[in-house]
């Protein structure tokens, strides 16, 4: 017969303190929900309040313990303000800045649904009757993740079309916008977005490929004796593998059927300047309440009303600490974006230059990790349009002139010499890739075929008109 059985061991378990979750939590916020993240605090926490920029009176010292506590939170309350007006919240902008930049929130269209995102982009894509049909019936059957919930052979089923058409099709649709949409499981969503970061060989997708189970049930150890990697390493490709979009439909969600509203504003001003500002209209100013400092002060106070008082204000404290850390994070990262990004803004998505991750967090200070979260489901706003931070992170390539070009920019560059070519004698692939080639672009031919199916062009022989 079965029994029970005690066992004694030690094992090492990292854990994640609750002011660290929420840290972590406010970063990765979109504006809007940072909104719904303060409100929540607001009414969590009785010591804050929001301000409006102006300054408090000086608290008189009195020598008590508690005074420094508020002293203290005066300082952050005026370092807080402070760094509200040198992000852009309260700048006095000239009127023709201020239309300039009514103007451009103006611009922005309300988010249209999942299948009608995707249906739009499938338009642009040269597929036949037999491939558009399977192609909608794999949009038809997403579900609010935006993973696909039936098979291939079914799909082929439905729609009498062999099994490898119907993978080919797939391809496409899994090409498209967002990121890791019509996966057929949790594995292929994250392997597409790693895929899509220029991280192909890197140890993130090998603990993806082979190791999910145990990377979910976080068996570190096991898995990088596996691999043959150190646990350090294995922790740190768990954390930004963590940071990837299980649901690329989220954004598309009824919850979220709402106007994007951009974290980032990018402006040109007279002098062609690229001005990087924070999207604060929604993010209320907080500080810690007058009457609460007061109470605090008071003598006759008793102990466990001074002792509710502090732990409030300490977490009130850290709240706003965390706000303005994700502000100034995200600001950093941004103009380091707009920085490497100058190219873009000006021309448009063809001349957007290779960046990483890595890049950019090595420039502004940060780890790989933060910028990750620092960008999921942020928008930013520029001259070109609004944009998906993410979308900025693309791998390339080195011309032969030693520039670098993005993957964006070669699959721009094969539309174009495909779009130029005579209908009755189309480009083969190998010729595709010899005038990439007279134009400083050394691809394989492999890699034409491919960003040829990502953008849904058929091969030369389909594209034959007479």
């Amino acid at each position: 017969m079965a029994g029970f059985e005690q066992s004694l061991g030690l094992s090492l378990q990292q854990t994640l303190s609750p002011q660290m979750q929420q840290s972590l939590q406010v970063l990765q916020a979109p504006v809007l929900e940072l909104r719904n993240m303060v409100e929540q605090e607001l009414q969590a926490n009785p010591v804050l309040e929001e301000e409006v920029p102006e300054r408090d009176e000086d608290l008189s010292d009195d020598g008590d313990e508690w005074e420094d506590d508020v002293r203290e939170v005066s300082r952050l309350d005026e370092e807080w303000r402070d760094y509200m007006s040198q992000s852009g919240a309260y700048d006095g902008r000239s009127a023709e800045a201020q239309e300039r930049r009514e103007f451009l929130f103006n611009s922005i269209r309300t988010p249209v649904s999942l299948q009608q995102h995707l249906l739009d982009q499938l338009a642009l894509c040269e597929l036949d009757a037999e491939e558009r049909e399977v192609a909608d019936t794999i949009v038809g059957n997403l579900n609010e993740a935006g993973l696909l919930e039936i098979a291939v052979p079914e799909i082929a089923g439905l729609t009498n079309t062999r099994p490898e058409k119907v993978e080919r099709v797939l391809a496409e649709v899994q090409a498209l916008d967002p990121v890791g949409v019509a996966a057929r499981d949790l594995r292929e969503c994250l392997l597409i977005q790693l895929d899509r970061m220029g991280k192909r060989e890197s140890l993130e997708r090998r603990i993806v490929n082979g190791h999910l189970d145990d990377l979910l049930k976080r068996r570190f150890p096991e898995v990088a004796r596996r691999l043959g990697v150190g646990v350090h390493d294995v922790q740190e490709a768990a954390d930004f593998i963590s940071t990837l979009e299980p649901r690329p439909a989220r954004q598309f969600s009824s919850s979220m059927d709402q106007v994007i509203q951009p974290d980032v504003v990018v402006e040109e001003n007279e002098l062609g300047e690229f001005l990087v500002s924070l999207n604060n209209d929604h993010v209320p100013m907080l500080r810690i309440s007058n009457y609460y400092k007061d109470l605090l002060s008071e003598p006759e106070s008793r102990g466990q009303v001074r002792d509710y008082i502090r732990d409030k204000i300490k977490g009130g404290r850290f709240f706003i600490k965390c706000i303005q850390q994700r502000q100034q994070t995200i600001l950093n990262i941004s103009r380091e974006i707009v920085r490497r990004q100058e190219e873009f803004l000006r021309a448009g998505p063809s001349a957007l230059r290779p960046m990483t991750m890595n890049q950019v967090a090595q420039a502004v200070g940060v780890h790989e990790t933060t910028v990750s979260r620092a960008t999921n489901g942020k928008y930013m706003l520029t001259p070109q349009g609004v944009f998906e931070m993410k979308y900025f992170f693309t791998p390339g390539y080195q011309t032969d002139g030693g520039s670098d070009i993005s993957n964006e920019s070669v699959r721009k560059a094969i539309a174009e010499v495909v779009d130029k070519e005579d209908k009755r004698r189309p480009l083969s692939d190998q010729a595709i890739l010899e005038i990439l080639k007279e134009r400083g672009i050394p691809i394989a031919r492999r890699t034409v075929a491919k960003y040829r199916e990502q953008l849904g062009i058929l091969p030369s022989h389909l594209r034959k008109t007479f």
